[in-house]
């Protein structure tokens, strides 16, 4: 079943030597990080980013993520990371697609991180106002 895509934040990244292992392919644990760099830019877009998300007292940790790999990344290109919103209401759950310098397809994946009152620990099943009307003033353009 698709998920619908409520916004969606492209972002350029390049491989690094530090990401890739001695074929010049990069490891796969990175793919990870490369999802926080989308994920970053998608949250600085929509104007609720980790410092406000702090500031209002809630974090969001990452609870679940599952990668599918297809093609690998090699040292130097350039990629580009995909990163769309399919849930922001009860959590934040984030679809994204990795496209190599050629434009293929490489990896897709999804994260989804719950909210957390930090004064207290408790888990919140209803994400903040300020991040939903957000989201909704990112979706409405």
């Amino acid at each position: 079943m698709m998920s619908k895509e409520y916004f969606t934040v492209e972002k350029e990244f390049k491989v690094e030597f530090y990401d890739v292992d001695s074929m010049d392919i990069c490891y796969h644990g990175n793919y990870v990080r490369f999802m926080e760099v989308g994920r970053c830019a998608l949250l600085d877009e929509i104007g609720y980013n980790y410092i406000d998300m702090k500031d209002e007292g809630y974090s969001f940790p990452v609870v679940d993520i599952k990668v599918r790999y297809m093609k690998s990344l090699h040292f130097n290109e350039v990629a580009k990371i995909r990163s769309s919103v399919i849930e922001y209401e009860n959590c934040l759950k984030v679809k994204y697609e990795i496209f190599n310098s050629k434009g293929e397809l490489t990896t897709k994946a999804e994260s989804t991180q719950m909210v957390v009152k930090e004064s207290t620990g408790e888990t919140m099943f209803v994400c903040p106002e300020t991040f939903i009307n957000r989201m909704k003033a990112a979706i409405a353009g």
